[in-house]
């Protein structure tokens, strides 16, 4: 007798993927499930049946290749309906859906390949102008030289397979339809027992994210809490069943994937695939917006909050209604905390600070991450099981302010200063569009914060002493920049997370300074 996965009647009850799959697919059957924005096609638009008849069918074609539970897969899509299709016939059959940034280039992309130690790439031939099999032939010279069989590449030992869409492939790369046809030997029967075996304590993805400062890591996430913070996240931000709901975020990012795409489905809004948003916001940002930013955004937001929260803590877990008070560090006090976390301040000994005193965030429970791959489990957190979320926080009561991150902060003769207040600060001034603050080194000082400029549309060269001057009419004197560098937007170093390296960027700094010898 066929077992399959219990499948529950509410969506919202599944604490595995495939029960969650079936279910919605019972729940909501030939509704809209998502469409992409000015798309053709068979893929362009999808109910929640034939997403669950698809993911199957793929699902299937997977088994019938070797690929199950556990196996690690990754995946470079564009949002889109075949974005969750290839998720969705991953996590049913228990292997670990690695989604990549459609920004990789590749050194990065080796070097995300060999980290996530995946089995199997599978790829979107053309997203954008951008042929994916073609950068990953670049980035792995003996895909080009192999022939059909298993891959045993030394730049990634552990790729046995690529997988991609499209026609005229490499003899090594396998095309996506003919294993999805391939599908047909394995039993739907067999399929169900799969399933079955699919635990909500079992991994379910791993994101890479990387940091400023960081290499990318791969953060896992189980099948139940991904579930949990789908229905907590989509009743917050008020999800509705049968209303359109855009999802711009990349999806390979926690953005996309945990914060608007599953958030809808779980409650049965269809989900807009697109990558535009629809606010007129700044063409770039610092680390934080300016108030002007922030109300001008509010204005089109049904409902603002700011919040604290990570791919390791599957978004966010903190909230505020108001907005930053005068006098009060970078932004609105938050005093809201999501359910199943706990949160507390601390201090390098890992204890709570106290009231008016700055402390490190630090949060454990069910949402947060099991741990990242690779890395021991010490290296970000406690002993007691708190994670070291590295953003700084002023204790205000039952309230708390972020004042920054810790990895950021610049140390200049033993005054700390946070490099996002400094670049809140800058971009207050109407002659800077953006400003992006670090430290570099100072045999006097250690290290002095210095500053790279972007000036704003219509302003020839920056007058850094006016600007200066300016600065220390409205911050203490610690903390304005002593060097300054104006620098055009495409001079930034941006990591394929299009996140600007600070660590790059101070040895920018240093040599165009000419501070080389200053450390």
């Amino acid at each position: 007798m066929t077992k399959g996965p219990a499948v529950p009647e509410d969506p919202r009850q599944a604490t595995t993927f495939p029960q969650f799959i079936r279910s919605t697919a019972a729940k909501f059957g030939d509704e809209l499930f998502g469409r992409l924005e000015d798309g053709e096609g068979p893929d362009a638009s999808l109910t929640y049946r034939e997403i669950d008849e698809r993911s199957a069918q793929m699902a299937r074609g997977f088994l019938a290749r070797g690929i199950g539970k556990g196996m690690r897969v990754g995946f470079i899509y564009g949002n889109s309906p075949a974005f969750v299709i290839v998720m969705s016939a991953l996590a049913r059959i228990g292997a670990v859906a690695i989604p990549i940034s459609t920004l990789i280039k590749g050194n990065e992309l080796v070097r995300v390949l060999r980290q996530s130690d995946v089995s199997t790439l599978i790829v979107q031939r053309e997203l954008l102008g951008r042929d994916y099999v073609e950068r990953l032939c670049e980035a792995l010279p003996g895909l080009t030289e192999a022939g059909e069989g298993p891959l045993f590449l030394p730049q990634a030992p552990y790729l046995r397979w690529v997988i991609s869409t499209g026609d005229n492939l490499p003899a090594a790369v396998l095309q996506l339809g003919d294993i999805v046809a391939g599908g047909d030997v394995v039993d739907e029967s067999i399929l169900l027992e799969v399933e079955s075996e699919v635990h909500s304590s079992d991994q379910m993805i791993e994101i890479y994210t990387s940091g400023s400062m960081a290499l990318p890591k791969g953060v896992k996430h189980n099948h139940g809490p991904v579930l949990f913070r789908a229905e907590y996240v989509g009743r917050m931000q008020g999800a509705k069943h049968g209303v359109e709901s855009p999802c711009f975020l990349p999806m390979f990012w926690v953005g996309g994937l945990t914060i608007t795409l599953l958030p809808n489905w779980i409650h049965g809004a269809p989900t807009l695939f697109t990558d535009k948003t629809n606010i007129n916001s700044r063409s770039a940002m610092g680390t934080v917006l300016s108030d002007e930013d922030v109300a001008e955004m509010s204005k089109h937001m049904s409902r603002p909050y700011w919040g604290l929260g990570m791919t390791e803590t599957l978004g966010p877990y903190s909230f505020g209604d108001d907005f930053r008070a005068p006098g009060r560090p970078m932004c609105a006090p938050m005093d809201h905390f999501a359910d199943r976390y706990d949160i507390r301040i601390a201090d390098e000994n890992d204890q709570p600070v106290g009231d008016g005193e700055i402390g490190e965030m630090q949060v454990r429970g069910y949402p947060v991450t099991t741990g990242h791959h690779k890395i021991e489990k010490s290296e970000f957190f406690t002993d007691d099981g708190y994670f070291h979320t590295g953003d700084l926080c002023l204790v205000d009561g039952s309230r708390v302010h972020f004042v920054g991150r810790s990895g950021d902060m610049i140390k200049t003769a033993s005054s700390n200063v946070s490099p996002a207040e400094v670049e809140l600060e800058m971009q207050l001034l109407p002659q800077i569009e953006n400003a992006y603050v670090t430290g570099i080194p100072d045999k006097e000082r250690g290290q002095i914060v210095a500053a790279a400029v972007i000036a704003s549309e219509g302003v020839g060269e920056l007058d850094f002493a006016a600007i200066e001057a300016e600065l220390r009419r409205n911050m203490s004197g610690y903390k304005v920049p002593r060097a300054y560098l104006q620098i055009e937007r495409e001079d930034l170093p941006m990591l394929h997370s299009n996140k600007v390296s600070k660590r790059i960027l101070a040895d920018i700094l240093v040599e165009r300074l000419g501070r080389q010898d200053a450390a």
